[in-house]
């Protein structure tokens, strides 16, 4: 029943494009996150005061994300006060919050193990952390470099998840567990990209200019795969696990191996969205 109301509920905040999250409003998904909130307060009222601080206590979704994002990452050198400045000003922009909505139905959508959009806002580090990056893009294209840096290095001993703030990410990702993830600075991951726990999209050496991989959407890249280089993962492909890919992927195909290769083609138009990890071989 709880899997059917969730169902319909996210039905009512996107239009669906495949089972990637549409056009998420954010100004809808909070009353739901307050509405379970003060549910999990009353279930568990020694959690109470936790519930009031991180969530009951706001007005909005950026209100609260950017609080609890600036007390995770706060320390000597970057105050939780500099922190929730920072934070309130990229939770402020409409693109910004919509890719932090559309990344909280993503992760309810495809996570078994998360049943309410409450779970990946307070406890989740793989989505906390890629919000915590969309703030220090924002610095980075600003110019502020040292200030995004910082947040990136409070961002990864805070979380175990590295991705430099010039990396270009899309959003209704789904970032599952995270630690290990490094995502390096010419890296771009398109919309509807699904990443697993120790995952590298880095380089191969010392080479300088663009020299990460390029993402495209639905993609799935399983837990451990090492992809390096400026090479493309096409639309819909799969990176199974603990793989090396070392050459641009088809898309829709699926690879497997060190070095990997193609080894068939994807059972759905979107792996990212299915979260099938199974393949069958050619």
């Amino acid at each position: 029943m709880a899997a059917m109301n969730r169902t319909a509920t996210n039905n009512n905040l996107a239009q669906q494009q495949g089972n990637c999250p549409g056009a998420v409003d954010p100004n809808s998904l909070w009353p739901l996150i307050y509405h379970e909130a003060e549910s999990a307060a009353s279930d568990e009222p020694v959690l109470a005061d936790f519930f009031r601080a991180t969530i009951l206590n706001h007005n909005s979704l950026g209100e609260a994300l950017s609080l609890h994002l600036a007390n995770k990452l706060a320390s000597d050198e970057a105050p939780a006060s500099m922190l929730s400045t920072i934070m309130d000003r990229a939770f402020a922009s409409p693109d910004i919050i919509y890719a932090v909505a559309r990344d909280i139905v993503a992760t309810v959508e495809r996570d078994s193990a998360c049943n309410q959009y409450l779970t990946p806002f307070l406890y989740f580090k793989g989505f906390l952390a890629l919000q915590a990056y969309r703030a220090a893009h924002q610095l980075w294209n600003e110019g502020r470099k040292s200030l995004a840096l910082l947040l990136q290095y409070r961002i990864s001993l805070t979380f175990a998840v590295d991705i430099h703030p010039a990396a270009r990410i899309g959003s209704g990702l789904l970032i599952d567990h995270a630690t290990g993830l490094v995502i390096g600075e010419t890296a771009v991951v398109d919309d509807c990209v699904s990443i697993m726990q120790s995952v590298t999209l880095g380089g191969t050496g010392k080479v300088s200019g663009d020299r990460h991989p390029k993402i495209r959407k639905g993609v799935l890249i399983g837990p451990g795969a090492k992809i390096l280089g400026n090479i493309e993962v096409g639309e819909g492909a799969m990176v199974a696990a603990s793989s090396v890919v070392l050459k641009p992927v088809p898309p829709h195909a699926v690879v497997a191996g060190v070095p990997a290769s193609v080894v068939g083609d994807a059972r759905s138009d979107e792996p990212s969205t299915a979260m099938d990890h199974y393949f069958n071989c050619d």
